[in-house]
């Protein structure tokens, strides 16, 4: 009985009439919209836009919208400060809302606007728990900037405070770049965090192929926003779950769309929180496996020269599930929300005359190793190095030791870190932090005085998408759960092999175990609030950092 024909309801229609709804639009399935907007950051700056046009689709299909609203929290706002500990928790806060507001309203079905990096694993998330039928809409990225003749992203504003600091910047430079890199709305502009994980929703089939890939500032998006609407109410009426699409092949495709685009470490975190969501079993050594067998088939930054307004150009994720499945690298019986069949939707691709963004994977542009998972004596329970394709090496050095971010960058900036050294930033792990911080500030730092490619960092946080050169992290156990991590002092040789995938310290066991009996966790001070309850309740970085 619907909400408009049940007596006991009255009450509750006395509301719905107060919004301006008939009796004929209570009757009607009511599709929830749920949307990440925020006026804090132009990454989700359209999502009000999206969810009124996602509203249009959803009427003309024969639903009732009912729009709401969640938090986000800007990563590049927030980067090497205390705020960016708030990045990952709100991943949690984020899912844990939509899942309350599902579970409250009772929505037939949802959309989930998502934008910036961590909208789109809790969308995913929160969808898995409430097992409605739901779409996923991606609201796109940015244009790229233009600066002295080429196409500049945040990924260089970064970079440029190293630059600065070695003297080959101005501070003027800097500011007037500034004004440049970032001209609209949108997420960031190449294959970092938000737009790896928009690939995901794709190849997970809860986004409809090649609607993420628009630009948010894009003509085109407003009527792919209608289209969604629609979609979300075909799932309805095929009984489309998401337990019907997040299945064991749904995710190794999601795994293989990380590897073949170069995507960011945070995909690690994230394809493990939505397994376990989803209840499927993954090992963070699966993701390893998959990225020693998939080669990179795009030019994207941060190790190629395109930016995500290319890839759109160029045919986008459809086209790269094209070259993807003529090399047999996918999982063929999938459900994708829209209907469609992944031959389908290769055969739905246009691609571009001419286009260099997308090889052919017996033709790469990069071989096997977008990510990998190492394990060794600093890291038992794994971590993540971000190998972006580059060959295999063997690295030893000695350790220079920093308890927190903004000692590390301090370093790094009056010129105490130097080629050679392993850097170790510890207690910045999931309960550590609390929070897992990224580390750009540092890496941007030591890209930008050209020391990438000769100092490894090594922590427990993590890295932003944007983040490129000798960067390992994730790992586990962290610091702050007693760690070998924690046990590493000034000089200590660090030895990095990534072909025999191990990343070890080169301590006795005697001495280490000295080390472990004096070693106490550091107080925290947190007495109260969301980072409290998350820091008592988070689990692993190896286990996708959920709270449970």
């Amino acid at each position: 009985m619907s909400i408009a024909d049940d007596p006991d309801r009255a009450p509750a229609r006395s509301h719905l009439y107060a919004m301006g709804l008939t009796e004929e639009e209570m009757r009607r399935p009511v599709v929830g919209i749920a949307s990440t907007w925020t006026g804090t950051m132009p990454c989700n700056l359209t999502h009000r836009e999206l969810a009124a046009r996602v509203a249009e689709g959803v009427r003309r299909a024969g639903g009732t919208p009912m729009e709401f609203n969640t938090v986000a929290v800007s990563d590049n706002l927030t980067m090497g400060t205390p705020g960016m500990r708030a990045s990952l928790i709100s991943r949690e806060v984020i899912a844990d809302s939509i899942e309350l507001m599902g579970r409250a309203h009772q929505f037939d079905a949802l959309v989930c606007i998502v934008g910036c990096d961590k909208t789109v694993p809790a969308g995913i998330m929160a969808l898995a728990r409430l097992d409605v039928p739901a779409v996923v809409l991606y609201s796109g990225s940015m244009l790229p900037g233009r600066w002295r003749d080429r196409d500049v992203t945040i990924q260089d504003m970064w970079e440029a405070l190293g630059e600065r600091a070695v003297g080959r910047m101005e501070q003027s430079e800097v500011d007037d770049l500034a004004r440049h890199a970032c001209p609209g709305a949108g997420t960031c502009a190449a294959q970092y965090t938000a737009n790896t994980m928009s690939g995901v929703a794709d190849f997970l089939g809860l986004a409809p192929f090649g609607v993420g890939d628009i630009p948010a500032v894009a003509d085109e998006k407003a009527e792919a926003a209608r289209r969604v609407g629609e979609v979300a109410m075909h799932a309805l009426e095929r009984g489309l779950r998401p337990s019907r699409v997040l299945t064991r092949d749904a995710l190794h495709n999601a795994m293989v769309s990380v590897a073949a685009m170069g995507g960011s470490t945070n995909a690690v975190l994230h394809l493990l929180a939505i397994a376990w969501e989803a209840g499927l079993p993954l090992r963070i050594d699966e993701i390893g496996a998959v990225c020693r067998q998939v080669p990179i088939v795009t030019g994207l930054k941060p190790s190629g020269p395109h930016t995500a307004a290319d890839l759109w150009r160029a045919g986008g994720t459809s086209l790269v599930a094209g070259r993807l499945l003529e090399a047999g690298l996918l999982r063929e019986d999938v459900t994708l929300v829209d209907g469609r069949t992944l031959r389908q939707v290769a055969a739905d691709s246009v691609e571009a005359d001419g286009q260099r963004v997308v090889a052919r994977v017996a033709e790469p542009v990069k071989p096997p190793g977008a990510l990998a998972i190492l394990r060794g004596s600093l890291a038992p329970d794994g971590c993540v190095l971000k190998l972006g394709g580059r060959e295999h090496f063997v690295r030893e050095g000695p350790a220079r030791v920093f308890d927190a971010e903004e000692e590390c960058f301090a370093a790094i900036q009056s010129g105490g870190v130097a080629e050679g050294d392993v850097v170790i930033v510890r207690y910045e792990g999931p309960a550590g932090g609390p929070g897992m911080r990224e580390m750009l500030s540092i890496t941007g730092a030591l890209v930008g005085q050209g020391l990438g490619e000769s100092v490894a960092l090594v922590t427990d946080g993590r890295f932003s998408g944007v983040s490129h050169g000798l960067v390992i992290g994730h790992v586990a156990p962290e610091a702050y759960r007693g760690g070998p991590i924690a046990l590493v002092e000034d000089g200590d040789t660090v030895r990095i092999d990534s072909a025999a995938a191990t990343l070890d310290l080169l301590v006795p066991d005697e001495e280490l175990a000295r080390r472990q009996t004096a070693w106490q966790a550091p107080d925290q001070h947190l007495e109260r609030g969301v980072v409290s309850k998350y820091a008592a309740t988070v689990r692993s970085a190896s286990d996708g950092a959920v709270t449970c």
